[in-house]
């Protein structure tokens, strides 16, 4: 299943795309999309819906974070070898942790806002890992049940706040419109293998990020295990799992994000974005 929400920001309404690409409206059936969907119930709930016999929603609506509200959001940094190279940092012998406030999310299609005097916005093409359950120190195979599903992400980072201003990664990640997610989440069944998925991101037409998952140092179910190690994760806890090389701040000379970009991405099977930069 895709499942997504669409609508004017603060009333968006639960939908799930059928097998044309249309958004078919779940709201006759759903309230809303939020942490409890994601759960076994609720995705047995939902799996037993025939698409097909949901109402087609028209037009082209705006289309908003795929739930309702996440209950965190946690970063990984440097997760793929590529791109610690290109920061000239060490390569991770365990994943860099951080958080990114979850007033942060936006939808995939949302203007993403430079902050005032921010010369340094860089972009970073990611995927999002989606609990579904309570888990408390599990292993790998334990953490794979507990993903309901795979989103993507724009990990977008002010890089003069993430580096400079005390050593703390997420003064930098979590301004307004700095966390866009979707267009939908795939449940864990429609991603078939989850370490082979492409990711692509241009800025104005020009490629910028091209990888592939099977680059990443901690594999989606080692970072869900690890993070049990020392933390409970929730239904609706977002992970992102690092982004591969090609970020403005790798670029010689370095290059970053300015009001009148536009910024696309896509990644296999978790669909694109497209974001037009303005200034706050």
């Amino acid at each position: 299943m895709k499942l997504l929400r669409y609508g004017p920001a603060g009333e968006e309404l639960p939908g799930m795309m059928d097998a044309q690409g249309r958004i078919r409206a779940l709201s006759p059936v759903v309230r809303e999309l939020d942490a409890s969907m994601l759960s076994l119930d609720g995705l047995r709930v939902l799996a037993a819906i025939d698409v097909e016999k949901l109402p087609l929603v028209e037009g082209s609506p705006r289309i908003g974070s795929p739930l309702s509200r996440f209950h965190e959001v946690i970063g990984i940094g440097l997760n793929y070898r590529d791109h610690a190279l290109e920061a000239n940092l060490p390569i991770p012998t365990e994943p860099i942790v951080f958080d990114v406030a979850v007033a942060s999310v936006c939808g995939p299609n949302d203007p993403i806002i430079v902050p005032p005097g921010s010369t340094h916005t860089d972009w970073e093409v990611e995927v999002g890992i989606v609990i579904g359950s309570r888990v408390t120190r599990v292993d790998e195979q334990g953490a794979l049940a507990a993903i309901a599903g795979y989103c993507g992400v724009n990990d977008v980072s002010e890089r003069d706040w993430q580096m400079n201003r005390g050593g703390q990664w997420g003064k930098g990640k979590s301004f307004d419109s700095f966390t866009p997610v979707g267009p939908w989440i795939a449940t864990a069944d429609e991603i078939a293998d989850p370490s082979n998925l492409e990711l692509r991101l241009t800025v104005n037409g020009e490629l910028r990020q091209h990888g592939n998952t099977r680059d990443m140092i901690f594999s989606a179910a080692f970072l869900v295990s690890h993070l049990s190690q020392f933390m409970t994760l929730h239904p609706g806890t977002l992970i992102i799992t690092g982004t591969p090389a090609g970020v403005g701040l790798g670029m010689k000379p370095q290059q970053f994000l300015k009001a009148g970009d536009v910024v696309e991405q896509s990644v296999t099977g978790l669909g694109s974005q497209r974001h037009e930069i303005v200034a706050a």
